[in-house]
């Protein structure tokens, strides 16, 4: 019997980023019983058997709507159906107090889960059901946000323990893998839900690009997105090179990242901000132009205020970085 193409297209990137570990690995899959994490699933207890490995399946309950109990066991049951080794579920309570939407802040809970469970069943690699569709929503939200390249390149295909085997992989691909292999997949209410921006980018805005410019929109974008990584990770690297040529006991010297092109200094202003203990999700370009002109354009003004109670100021040819 010929393989389904979709089913293909799902177990093809699995198997190439599976195919460096050893027999008796252990390897675990992030599933919420969606299409995306089921057809991962799926794929991994194929590909990952007959590598040898031991398949750990994951689902956090993030208690964010009525149901989830009831939900995550049924995704435990779905994935013993499939053939998983173990399975692992885990109830959270989201923490919104740091300023954190709901989203964000589940995601965070999510991950600490997920490499939790890494390190007590040391697993080689989690895997993470990310389709190509979601890397196109990322990337259009990015570019509306006038967040810069850093966010125009979407989501990384690898980083730590984490691998996303999906990402070049459409959505219409995992429910017809789903739909193939007989596996019932769960519609999260959330996905449908016009109050989230990104529901709204899935849901009007992308239809509404590929109605009017043509078919090929979410490719498009997930390829900016590999291209701007490459050119993002050169930067990123020489950005680090300059700001360690400049640090000196008691700060930067201004001098050393004055005479820096503009975009490896800004990359190292927010690099040396965020080491200085700035908020991530607060630190924005305005901050970062504002500390800018303390090197370039300083004409004695005292100091910059910064997220998280920080602030940066030039004291006897150093940025320093301080408490407010």
């Amino acid at each position: 019997m010929t393989l389904h193409p979709s089913v293909a297209a799902v177990r093809v990137p699995v198997r190439a980023v599976l195919s460096d570990l050893d027999p008796g690995d252990a390897v675990a899959v992030a599933c919420s019983g969606g299409a995306d994490s089921l057809a991962l699933a799926a794929a991994t207890v194929f590909e990952g058997h007959k590598l040898g490995l031991r398949v750990i399946g994951v689902t956090v309950d993030h208690s964010l709507q009525p149901g989830s109990a009831e939900q995550a066991d049924r995704v435990v049951t779905q994935l013993a159906t499939i053939g998983v080794d173990e399975t692992v579920t885990a109830r959270i309570q989201v923490d919104t107090s740091s300023g954190s939407g709901p989203e964000a802040a589940a995601r965070e809970g999510r991950y600490a889960v997920l490499e939790e469970v890494a390190d007590r069943f040391s697993v080689r690699r989690v895997l993470l059901g990310h389709t190509l569709d979601d890397q196109a929503e990322t990337v259009l939200l990015g570019l509306t946000r006038g967040s810069g390249g850093r966010s125009l390149q979407g989501m990384r295909p690898g980083f730590g323990v984490f691998a996303r085997p999906l990402l070049g992989v459409r959505r219409a691909d995992t429910v017809t893998a789903c739909q193939v292999e007989g596996l019932e997949a769960w519609d999260d209410p959330h996905n449908d839900d016009p109050g989230f921006t990104r529901v709204r980018v899935r849901r009007r805005v992308l239809p509404v690009l590929e109605d009017e410019l043509g078919p090929g929109i979410a490719e498009a974008l997930a390829r900016t997105a590999d291209q701007l990584r490459d050119d993002t990770a050169l930067l990123d690297d020489l950005a680090s090179a300059a700001l360690d040529a400049a640090r000196r006991a008691d700060g930067l010297d201004v001098d050393s990242l004055a005479a820096q092109p503009p975009a490896l200094r800004h990359r190292a202003i927010h690099a040396a901000a965020l080491a200085a203990g700035v908020p991530p999700v607060e630190l924005t370009r305005r901050h970062v132009l504002e500390v800018d002109r303390l090197l370039v354009a300083w004409r004695g003004q005292q100091w910059v205020d910064l997220p998280g109670h920080r602030r940066a100021l030039r004291r006897d040819g150093l940025l320093v970085f301080e408490g407010a």
